[in-house]
């Protein structure tokens, strides 16, 4: 490939997270109607549950393609995200619908765990973060769009043909990996797979105070964000009867939002990673505040509508500027094993993040409060956390 080739494909391989989840989003409705009508909140499960399974696959995807090749394991992840697909396109039953997500996930975490991989197998250093800053720019036009895609999708197939969509979608970047990207891990460098040294390896991670408390603030930023995407539909449809328009506020929070990630490399390399985390979470206990009191006001509709669009644009915004610092704090110490210890922390901090997502989702009742109130004390306790990170460092 090419380098505009592969920057192209790294974008469409990383995209797979982003579609599978947000090309969901304008389905809630129809989804709660037919499988969940006496609990609608029910259907926002349909993200979470997604979310757990890339949780899940993302602890193993990693070290498998350090043993097997990063191709074999894409394709057995691709593979197992098609065949639930199927499961959950042909399914009458939700819970059937759910634990279909919930291996499609697994099988999505291959594309997000070893694409990551390939692209350190190709290029180091600078070049390496030249290419990823490439990739990951193409990358945010996905979760803009995805929405839209969602909703034409649906009108002319049903809520269900978004499962057709996403096999197809899978089908296509599997097609084009096996056409034209060689094997990227040669036999004579790949390593036995071996359950003792992931054990191994998450002991030492946890002996670190700065692992400890990254993960602790990745799993209260993930899960804000991914409580966030479970509950913005509802919000668009019920609170503010604007569901016709919700792909297209969506589009445009979405790439506002992608800014994020620029602002802070050209910022981090200044400031450093804890001040920018620290002070994104106080920020957001602002925000978040600010929407609590204005969900109890309910002032009138275009001034409440506006405030929630700003408000969800911050949510993104913060996570653009913390969850990638929040990486890099965590690996840190752990360089040496900075294989393992990427899919460690990912795979924790995912899994721990649904158990903040849904019940928030399931709390929804007709307004932003269960979803501002949840972020104004992760956010109060991800500052906490950060502030006693200083104070450990500093002695």
């Amino acid at each position: 490939m090419g380098t505009v080739e592969f920057i192209a494909f790294g974008a469409m391989m990383f995209a797979t997270i982003a579609f599978s989840i947000d090309a969901m989003l304008p389905a809630l409705p129809q989804i709660a109607e037919e499988l969940s009508p006496d609990a609608p909140n029910r259907a926002q499960l349909i993200l979470t549950s997604f979310v757990l399974g890339m949780g899940i696959g993302t602890f193993i995807t990693g070290p498998l393609s350090d043993s097997f090749g990063r191709k074999s394991v894409i394709t057995l992840g691709a593979i197992i995200y098609c065949v639930s697909a199927f499961v959950a396109w042909r399914s009458s039953s939700l819970e059937v619908v759910l634990a279909a997500r919930v291996m499609q996930g697994i099988g999505a975490a291959g594309p997000r765990v070893v694409t990551l991989a390939i692209i350190r197998d190709l290029h180091s250093g600078r070049e390496m973060a030249r290419m990823m800053s490439f990739v990951m720019m193409v990358f945010t036009l996905v979760p803009a769009v995805a929405p839209l895609m969602g909703a034409g999708i649906i009108a002319l197939a049903g809520w269900r043909g978004i499962f057709i969509a996403f096999m197809g979608f899978s089908l296509f970047s599997l097609t084009w990996m096996h056409l034209r990207l060689p094997e990227t891990l040669a036999r004579e460098n790949r390593r036995p797979f071996n359950i003792r040294a992931l054990v191994s390896a998450t002991k030492e991670l946890f002996t670190h105070s700065s692992v400890r408390i990254s993960i602790a603030c990745q799993t209260l930023g993930y899960g804000l964000l991914f409580g966030m995407i479970s509950s913005v539909q509802p919000i668009y449809d019920v609170t503010f009867a604007r569901e016709a328009s919700f792909p297209f506020w969506f589009a445009i929070v979405a790439l506002f939002s992608g800014s994020a990630s620029f602002l802070n490399a050209m910022l981090v390399v200044r400031f450093g990673m804890r001040l920018l985390i620290l002070i994104s979470f106080g920020a957001q206990i602002m925000f978040s505040a600010l929407m609590l009191l204005i969900a109890f006001i309910q002032p009138a509709d275009a001034l409440y509508f506006a405030a929630f669009v700003l408000w969800q644009t911050s949510i993104f915004f913060m996570a653009g500027m913390t969850l990638g610092n929040l990486n890099a704090l965590a690996m840190e110490p752990v360089g040496h094993i900075a294989g393992l210890a990427a899919s460690i922390i990912g795979g924790v901090s995912t899994v721990l993040a649904i158990f903040i997502a849904a019940p928030v989702g399931l709390l929804f009742d007709g307004t932003p409060v269960p979803l501002a109130g949840a972020t104004f004390i992760a956010c109060i306790i991800g500052t906490a956390l950060m502030l006693k990170l200083r104070r450990d460092e500093a002695k």
